[in-house]
């Protein structure tokens, strides 16, 4: 598998369980592996199975700014 290369570790986190689904594994056991809930990742692949890649990029939709970035 290459590296999946983006800017934020969210956006790395969803597109490798993209990949990981559409290469045989079940968002069940690619949740287990991630630490993530399965509905956390079917969410994932319904969004990007509507909206495409674009979908998928983390953007930062509020709270407090991080404390170092």
């Amino acid at each position: 598998m290459q590296s999946i290369q983006a800017p934020h570790t969210r956006t790395r986190e969803r597109f490798s369980a993209l990949y990981q689904v559409a290469t045989g594994g079940s968002p069940v056991a690619v949740a287990k592996k991630l630490d993530r809930r399965h509905d956390t990742v079917t969410g994932w692949i319904n969004k990007y199975n509507l909206s495409g890649p674009d979908s998928m990029v983390y953007r930062r939709t509020g709270g407090h700014p991080p404390f170092v970035e």
